[in-house]
């Protein structure tokens, strides 16, 4: 009994809400140490003037960023583009993958050239792009598009390969055609595969979305954030990092709860 009230006795200090949600008291934690350690860097003097601006100025500029109405003509125009490029990439993803894993000789004969392409920086093809599409959003929306197609499609190969064989047999033996297959069968048991590959490739596409208009782009969030470094407008660069980073978080969490992860994860 002794040791059992030791142990819980340090708890017991704790406001209720912390030992109700334990996640959330950690993640504050972590928010106000983080927060706290580059307060204390930005006052330092360690590194340049304005390297690493305190809090109050990124607030501030953050402020003024979102308080300018031409902010958002880029932000619509980042979104287009990353919307567009999601689409396209996610799509023939999604076809590629179901293609490959549901034949050994497809298998055999083309997932290994998506394993040798994955992991390649995907900017190199930039300069095709721009012969290919120009340097207007086209360039940009096949640079996410590339991006983002080979995580869905490794994703969802993977997932064609550990489909029950008995639901496969009960659609064949409905004689079901490949659409009915693909709808009623495949994506269904694939939903976890299909939204990590989806989440996967949302990352990978705002990085090739935003690089390429960090390259060549007179638009997008991509151009301010070039724009600010080279103008050494730390505050408003780190203001704008603050938005991608909410954005991406949002879009994460959207593309979870539309695929009914998180409600799983919580039950």
């Amino acid at each position: 009994m002794a040791e059992t009230g030791r142990l819980t006795a340090p708890a017991a200090y704790a406001p209720s809400w912390m030992r109700e949600h334990p996640v959330t008291a950690l993640r504050i934690a972590i928010i106000i140490t983080v927060l706290t350690g580059w307060e204390l860097l930005a006052r330092s003097g360690w590194l340049y003037r304005d390297v690493v601006p305190s809090l109050l100025s990124i607030g501030r500029a953050l402020y003024e960023t979102l308080s300018d109405p031409t902010f958002y003509l880029h932000l619509t125009t980042t979104f287009y583009e990353i919307g567009l490029a999601m689409v396209i990439g996610g799509l023939s993803g999604l076809a590629v993958g179901i293609l490959i894993g549901g034949s050994k000789l497809m298998q055999h004969a083309y997932e290994p050239f998506l394993y040798y392409l994955g992991p390649c920086p995907k900017i190199i093809f930039f300069p095709v792009m721009i012969m290919w599409f120009g340097v207007g959003p086209g360039s940009k929306i096949a640079m996410g598009a590339i991006s983002c197609f080979f995580p869905v499609a490794l994703n969802v190969a993977g997932g064609m390969r550990e489909i029950d064989k008995v639901l496969i047999r009960v659609g064949r033996s409905f004689r079901a055609n490949t659409w009915q297959m693909v709808t009623k069968i495949y994506m269904p048991a694939m939903r976890h595969p299909i939204i990590n590959g989806m989440r996967l490739g949302l990352g990978v596409c705002l990085i090739g979305t935003l690089l390429a208009e960090t390259k060549l782009s007179n638009r997008g969030i991509g151009f301010l954030v070039i724009q600010s470094y080279t103008l050494f407008n730390m505050p408003q660069m780190y203001s704008l990092l603050i938005v991608l980073f909410v954005i991406a978080i949002g879009a994460n969490a959207l593309i979870g709860r539309l695929g009914g992860l998180d409600t799983i994860r919580r039950t």
